[in-house]
């Protein structure tokens, strides 16, 4: 495979310049403006024009106005969204369904849990039309990455999908009610109250199906969601203290009711208080007896494990009112400064550096603690790290994932969308599984993961396919020739122009005399490129391809 890759770049570039890219792989770029660094942490890179835009306005004016989205002003995404198409294509079955053939606009992003749920029916519905929410789900998140003006809400939506991760591939019902977890769960509580945030997730179907909740009942309890609850959703793995104590008594602090970590005991008795916490999915209770089959979140008391139970040092009495129990325990763990510490690091990480300043993740956990109770606790909590001298720090400590490598080059470079499933290939193909990462975990947030000999290729391939690949012309449009000014003549100055555009600021002198002399042709890059303009163009597409792949534009 990593030859493959290799041959498909060489088809378009010489193997000397190939060489001279990697070798400046090794360190990261000087650092650009604040305003460049702001827009590749908050936004998935500068569309043209906005870095000058913001310069204009003002950093912190920028920030505080993208804290606080109003979607009546964002018009291009609503245009691009409701232009969208999806092919949808299968055969029918006589008196059940009928064949469908056609490009299907985004009919499913707002649908309600009784319009998604009847989807269900595998005797009248296909199963392309139940993988269809899933789909449009994705398509949406390509369009507003690239054409929404509120990019730190797509940014923060990204975070939060990967921290509370589901996989459509675990279930069919996870699929189904997807746009219900994106819209009703992600996006409404991106910028609110954790405590708030983490019950929603609690209830949804998706988190419900992906970690076995939904089939929990008394003796035993199942304890997916609890030990994920614990480890990946509040708390941490650095505070988990099982290899330290096995008793809760011996956890510092436990018997003041302020453990500082969690062991196994804590989530076998968490685990028990969220049995009964199901979906109404019309199965089976006892004997002819159903659930509702709504699609909806249920407690049902005949799952429910009401004995007396311990958390976190924290005495439970036994029959409890309805769900008070699972309510409890979210408190507890909401509330735990460990809780404050693992999702502030988690933060820092994603905007300022892999390893982040610890005086940042100390203010931003203060903040975090103070308004643990405000509606704003995340908005809040955001703008203590993104009004830090830190933010716009520490350039090149951060490495474009994927899924941010594509856009931001799609939005440097205006190119067109048009919603195809070929895009979602190629982000597999580096990796990046949207919706699809097959652990709790969520992707990984560290360059160590994503750069490396094999994973470069990979990326640098994804320009020359999206520019190149004949195959994946469904998915994007480019017009780089009607982007280029008359005014640049010379090899150098059309150079100049799209480094400026793509990178917004200089390259190091020898990728640009690197860069130019590959779209000299052969002739000097004081004149204009040689050759007859077939080729001239297709040596300045392959140009901006290389731009794509430099270190400049892989860092962040």
């Amino acid at each position: 495979m990593a030859q493959q890759r290799r041959d498909f770049l060489q088809r378009f570039f010489p193997k000397q310049t190939l060489q001279d890219l990697a070798a400046q792989t090794q360190s990261a770029p000087a650092a650009p403006s604040p305003e460049v660094i702001a827009l590749n942490r908050i936004a998935y890179g500068p569309r043209p024009g906005e870095v000058a835009s913001v310069q204009k306005k003002g950093l912190k004016q920028y920030i505080e106005a993208q804290l606080n989205p109003k979607d009546s002003q964002d018009t291009l995404l609503k245009q691009a969204l409701a232009k969208a198409r999806l092919k949808i294509k299968y055969k029918g079955k006589a008196g059940k369904f009928p064949s469908v053939d056609e490009n299907r606009p985004l009919k499913l992003l707002n649908a309600s849990v009784d319009q998604l749920w009847k989807l269900r029916d595998r005797k009248k519905v296909h199963r392309k039309e139940r993988q269809r929410a899933a789909q449009e789900v994705l398509v949406a998140t390509w369009l507003r990455a690239t054409y929404s003006k509120w990019q730190l809400r797509e940014v923060m939506v990204e975070f939060w999908h990967n921290h509370f991760n589901v996989s459509v591939q675990a279930d069919e019902r996870i699929a189904l009610t997807l746009p219900i977890y994106d819209r009703e769960v992600i996006r409404k509580n991106c910028f609110g109250n954790f405590r708030t945030f983490l019950e929603e997730v609690a209830k949804s179907v998706a988190m419900q199906y992906y970690l076995d909740n939904v089939y929990s009942k008394a003796s035993p309890a199942n304890e997916n969601y609890a030990r994920e609850l614990f480890e990946l959703h509040t708390l941490g793995a650095d505070h988990y203290l099982n290899h330290l104590y096995d008793q809760w008594r011996e956890v510092p602090g436990a018997t003041e009711g302020k453990p500082q970590g969690y062991i196994d005991e804590d989530v076998y008795e968490a685990a028990r208080a969220f049995t009964g916490w199901t979906i109404a999915d019309g199965s089976r209770i006892k004997g002819g007896e159903r659930l509702p089959n709504t699609g909806k979140f249920y407690y049902y008391e005949g799952w429910h494990d009401n004995y007396q139970k311990r958390v976190l040092g924290t005495e439970f009495s036994s029959n409890q009112p309805p769900m008070a129990d699972g309510q409890k325990v979210l408190d507890l763990v909401a509330y735990h400064p460990g809780t404050a510490q693992f999702v502030c690091t988690k933060l820092c990480r994603r905007l300022v550096a892999d390893e982040p300043p610890q005086a940042l993740v100390d203010r931003a956990v203060t903040t975090w603690i103070k308004h643990q109770k405000s509606p704003d606790q995340i908005k809040q909590v955001l703008r203590t790290i993104l009004f830090s001298p830190e933010f716009t720090q520490n350039w090149g400590k951060k490495v474009k994932r994927p899924f941010e490598l594509m856009i931001s080059f799609l939005r440097a470079t205006e190119a067109q969308i048009t919603p195809h499933q070929n895009m979602n290939y190629m982000l597999h193909n580096m990796g990046y599984m949207q919706y699809q990462w097959p652990t709790p975990t969520g992707h990984p947030d560290v360059a160590s993961y994503w750069v490396n000999s094999n994973m470069m290729l990979t990326r640098w391939n994804l320009m020359s396919t999206l520019l190149f690949g004949r195959r994946w012309h469904q998915s994007v449009k480019f017009n780089i020739k009607q982007q280029t000014p008359d005014s640049a003549k010379s090899a150098y100055e059309i150079t100049d122009f799209w480094i400026k555009r793509i990178l917004n600021g200089n390259t190091k002198p020898q990728t640009r005399s690197m860069l130019a002399n590959f779209l000299a042709g052969g002739g000097s890059p004081s004149e204009p490129p040689f050759g007859n303009p077939k080729d001239v163009n297709f040596r300045l597409k392959a140009m901006v391809a290389l731009i794509g792949m430099t270190p400049d534009f892989q860092w962040r």
